[in-house]
């Protein structure tokens, strides 16, 4: 019984020298349609935009918790909630004067009832009754170190004869829920990311394959003349990785758009804790890497996809 003819080999030094050379563009003319073609480059230029505004976003989210746990951590409110007025103005001066004393008060300063009235006039109105509407005595406080529950509870015991309507607490428990909610913030927005980095590997996934099949025969010949699957998915990574950063470009300039006219929106609010969340030159660099691993999980796919492939195909 004859054995099954076997694949042509060819060993002579000019045909493996020529396959030697399969690389720049005499590869990509090799095989012509290994570039991603049709709308693909401009998903991926759309997947880099929404990838950067996405980062930008848990970036900024992430920078403003940060400030505002910095700044509030070692403040502290005392609220003199007591319906008269000379009262009221009483235990706020007893409060001051005990506070000051405390060795673990940095500073002290009662807000005035002009400013507390500009704060409430959004709730209140203009011009509100104040025997109607009884504003309570504020005054901040600044911890020399973070405000902890064992101080606060001190200041209480300090209070309670002078201003028993006082009522102290850490400026940073208002804002719990708050923290609370910027935090689920910013890992929707690291999903988001993932998510978007794993669509964008299985476009150009598609791609590959669909440019693989288109590019069939052509293979096949190159396999016979003594080409690699090494030296073909060379050819396809190198296209994938051009179009990969036209693509990544394009949709860094977008992103980076976006996030400067959103920042400039979010400038308007005119509010400390929103300025609390800008993004720094760390940020932008961060920003800036995206495209650049955008084109390096097209490369790696782009490869593992023709490799995979190749095995199964020939």
């Amino acid at each position: 019984m004859k054995n099954p003819p076997s694949r042509p080999k060819f060993g002579g030094a000019g045909l493996s020298g020529g396959f030697s050379l399969m690389r720049g563009d005499r590869a990509a003319q090799l095989v012509p349609q290994a570039r991603l073609a049709g709308p693909m480059p401009w998903v991926i230029a759309i997947m880099v935009a929404l990838t950067v505004i996405a980062a930008a976003g848990g970036l900024a989210l992430n920078n403003l918790a940060q400030n505002a746990r910095s700044e509030l951590s070692g403040g502290a409110t005392v609220q003199i909630v007591e319906a008269l007025p000379q009262e009221r103005d009483r235990q706020a001066r007893a409060a001051l004067a005990l506070l000051a004393e405390h060795p673990a008060v940095a500073s002290v300063r009662r807000v005035p009832d002009a400013e507390l009235e500009r704060l409430l006039e959004p709730w209140l109105g203009v011009g509100a009754d104040k025997e109607a509407v009884p504003i309570p005595a504020l005054i901040d406080l600044q911890m020399r170190t973070e405000a902890t529950e064992a101080q606060l509870d001190s200041m209480r015991r300090l209070l309670a004869d002078q201003a028993p309507a006082a009522r102290i607490d850490a400026q940073s428990a208002w804002l719990g829920p708050v923290f609370s909610a910027i935090s689920s913030l910013q890992w929707l927005a690291l999903a988001l990311v993932i998510l978007l980095g794993l669509t964008s590997a299985a476009a150009v996934w598609l791609a590959a394959r669909s440019a693989l099949g288109t590019n069939r025969n052509t293979i096949e010949v190159v396999h016979l003349l003594g080409g690699t699957d090494s030296q073909i998915a060379q050819i396809f990574q190198r296209s994938v990785g051009f179009d990969a950063t036209l693509g990544g470009t394009v949709g860094l300039a977008l992103g980076l758009v976006a996030v400067l006219v959103l920042g400039q929106q979010f400038v308007g609010l005119d509010s400390g804790m929103v300025a609390g969340g800008g993004l720094t030159w760390i940020n932008w660099l961060m920003l800036a890497v995206i495209p650049i691993a955008g084109v390096i999980i097209a490369m790696l796919t782009a490869r593992l996809t023709v490799t995979g492939a190749l095995r199964r195909m020939l």
